[in-house]
C-alpha cells in the first residue's frame, strides 16, 4: 500500500485559516495516509505519525509553492503545487446573477435619469455600498424581451467608470432561457456570447468595470467552453459545487471528487486548465432572511470556507411583477453585509484576492 496525501490537494488555494503565520510564512500541516512504520519526508523533513495519519509541516513562502512527499521505503514521490492567498483572508463580496432588467430601465429612462443610480435597483446597491463599503459584481445577460445591451446608452460611461472601485460588470449568458445554455455548447458559442456582452460593457461603461471572474448561467459548461473563457481572459468561475440527484450541479465540468473537495474550500485551481474555481457560500434569495446569519455563522466556523465569503443573489427577485418576488430582498442584502462587517470581513473583488 502506497501513501496518499490527504491534504492539501494539488491546486489548493490556502490562507491563514489553513495554518499559522510564522516568521512571514504560512506553515501548514500536510496530512498523509500510509501504513505504520513508513519513513515519510515532507519537503525533506521527517513526518510524524499521529493517530490515523502522518503529518509534516510545509512552509509556504510566496504565491505558488511546491510540496513534495517522499516515502524512503518505496521511493514513492508525490509533488503538488498549492497557493498562498495573502489577500483573501476575512474578505467578502456580493455577486448578482441574471441582470438585464435594470439596464433596460436605465435605457428606457435615459432622458429622465441624471444618474445610473436613479434606477431604484442600482440605487439600492449604492446605498448598501455607502453604508458598508460593499463591493458588488453584476453578471449580465445580453438580451431580454424588447431590449439588448446594444441599446444601452453610453451617456453614463464616466459615472460607471467613477464607481468601478466598488461596482463591476461582466458576462453571464446570452439570455435567461433556456436553462443551462452552455452545458453542452460548443466553445465557439460560449465565446460568441461572451464577446457580445463584454464588447457592449466596454462601450457603455468602460474597461474599468470589467472583472476577470464570473458565474456562467447555471454554472454548467464543458471543459472546452471553460477553456475558451480562460483564453478570453477569465481567471475564475464561481459555482455551488454540490450534488443534486447524485450528480454535481453548478459545478461546470468538475468530477465528483473535485466537486466534493471544492464544496469545503474557498478556492481551488485546476492546473490542467489554469482556471480557478470559487465556492459560493450563500445564495441569499435561496435562504429565508432569518436563516442568513445562521448559514454565514456555519461557513465562518469551517476553516476551509471561512477566509473569503462569496455571496450571491439574483436580480429578478427584486421586482414585484416577478412571480417569485421577494419583498425582503433589500433586507437580505443588508443582513448579509451587516453580518460581514460585524464579523470582521472587509469588501473585496475576486481579482484582488486570487492573484499574487
Amino acid at each position: 500500500m502506497s501513501c496518499t496525501v490527504v491534504f492539501p490537494h494539488d491546486g489548493d488555494m490556502l490562507n491563514e485559516y489553513d495554518g499559522q503565520i510564522r516568521e512571514g510564512r504560512l506553515v501548514i500541516n500536510v496530512s498523509i495516509s500510509a501504513p505504520d512504520g513508513r519513513q515519510l519526508l515532507v519537503n525533506g523533513a521527517e513526518a510524524r505519525r499521529e493517530g490515523e495519519y502522518y503529518y509534516g509541516e510545509a512552509a509556504l513562502d510566496g504565491y505558488a509553492n511546491t510540496i513534495t512527499v517522499t516515502d524512503r521505503e518505496t521511493g514513492y514521490i508525490d509533488s503538488r503545487v498549492v497557493y498562498w492567498l495573502k489577500n483573501a483572508v476575512n474578505k467578502y463580496r456580493i455577486a448578482v446573477d441574471d441582470n438585464i432588467w435594470f439596464l433596460k430601465d436605465i435605457a428606457d429612462n435615459r432622458h429622465q435619469y441624471r444618474s445610473i443610480f436613479d434606477n431604484p435597483y442600482l440605487g439600492m446597491f449604492k446605498d448598501i455600498h455607502d453604508k458598508y463599503g460593499t463591493k458588488v459584481q453584476f453578471n449580465l445577460y445580453y438580451q431580454t424581451e424588447g431590449f439588448n445591451l446594444s441599446q444601452m446608452p453610453d451617456t453614463y460611461k464616466e459615472e460607471w467608470k467613477a464607481n468601478a472601485h466598488w461596482l463591476r460588470l461582466t458576462f453571464h449568458a446570452l439570455q435567461n432561457d433556456p436553462p443551462r445554455p452552455y452545458e453542452h455548447a460548443e466553445p465557439e458559442e460560449v465565446l460568441r456570447d461572451c464577446k457580445l456582452v463584454t464588447g457592449e460593457i466596454v462601450r457603455f461603461a468602460g474597461e474599468e468595470v470589467l472583472e476577470p471572474a464570473t458565474t456562467i448561467h447555471y454554472g454548467a459548461a464543458t471543459r472546452e467552453g471553460c477553456r475558451a473563457l480562460r483564453q478570453f481572459g477569465f481567471r475564475g468561475l464561481a459555482g455551488y459545487f454540490r450534488f443534486a440527484g447524485g450528480r454535481p450541479i453548478v459545478s461546470y465540468y468538475l468530477n465528483d471528487e473535485q466537486t466534493v473537495h471544492l464544496n469545503g474550500r474557498d478556492f481551488w485551481k485546476d492546473h490542467s486548465e489554469d482556471l480557478i474555481f470559487i465556492k459560493i457560500d450563500a445564495v441569499l434569495d435561496g435562504l429565508k432572511k432569518n436563516d442568513i446569519i445562521r448559514e454565514l455563522d456555519r461557513v465562518k466556523a469551517n476553516p476551509g470556507e471561512a477566509g473569503f465569503i462569496e455571496l450571491l443573489i439574483h436580480e429578478q427577485y427584486y421586482y414585484p411583477h416577478y412571480t417569485a418576488y421577494q419583498p425582503d430582498y433589500r433586507e437580505k442584502l443588508e443582513t448579509a453585509a451587516r453580518w460581514a462587517t460585524e464579523n470582521g470581513y472587509s469588501p473585496a473583488f475576486l481579482s484582488e484576492c486570487i492573484g499574487e
